[in-house]
């Protein structure tokens, strides 16, 4: 199991951001085990069991810039209570150990887990996925996220007002080509972290 629990930078200067994204990560019934909700302060916490969606939501709040994320991977007790707050296992107080190292790490981001060795290369992994997503300019973001939507480059110079050479140069600047392969790898790294947890 994934609990994330994610805390905002710099609030005292820009102001809560927490309703706001507690908006964002609204989510159809089954998406989430169970829903993120505010547990203290700036803080949230969701509790996860897809390791696509812990890449998918890490690389949103890396590419915001507002937010440390903290990944605990490990058991939790079960029965789940309906409350992510009233949560309790190691799962929970691994992603709690997790934030406070993710303070302090370039990206915002900290894997913590039952398995050390493992949870360590899926530290590695989405490391490098957030250099990616870090490095990458609103330009760089317009093109992508219009290749995300599906459109090809013909259609995306003509949305944007630029040649397709133009759009193919700013994919490659955005390091667009390396996103797919590490989301992937980082979703096997988290995948096999998960991969020993017994729910207590």
């Amino acid at each position: 199991m994934f609990v994330l629990t994610v805390d905002q930078k710099g609030s005292r200067r820009s102001g809560d951001r927490v309703d706001a994204l507690l908006r964002q990560l609204e989510a159809p019934p089954g998406t989430y085990v169970r829903s993120f909700e505010r547990t203290a302060g700036d803080e949230l916490q969701g509790v996860l069991d897809d390791p696509g969606s812990v890449v998918s939501l890490t690389v949103d709040l890396v590419r915001s810039g507002h937010w440390s994320i903290g990944i605990g991977i490990g058991a939790v007790r079960t029965p789940l209570p309906a409350s992510t707050r009233a949560g309790h296992g190691e799962a929970f107080n691994l992603a709690r150990t997790a934030v406070t190292r993710a303070k302090n790490r370039p990206a915002g981001v900290a894997v913590d887990g039952t398995d050390a060795e493992r949870a360590a290369y899926a530290q590695s992994g989405l490391d490098l996925l957030a250099a990616v997503v870090q490095r990458r300019s609103d330009r760089g973001w317009a093109a992508v996220d219009l290749v995300d939507q599906g459109l090809t480059q013909a259609q995306i110079g003509e949305r944007l007002g630029i040649s397709k050479q133009a759009v193919s140069q700013r994919l490659q600047a955005a390091e667009w080509h390396l996103e797919p392969g590490g989301r992937a790898l980082s979703v096997h790294l988290l995948s096999a972290a998960d991969a020993k947890v017994v729910p207590s």
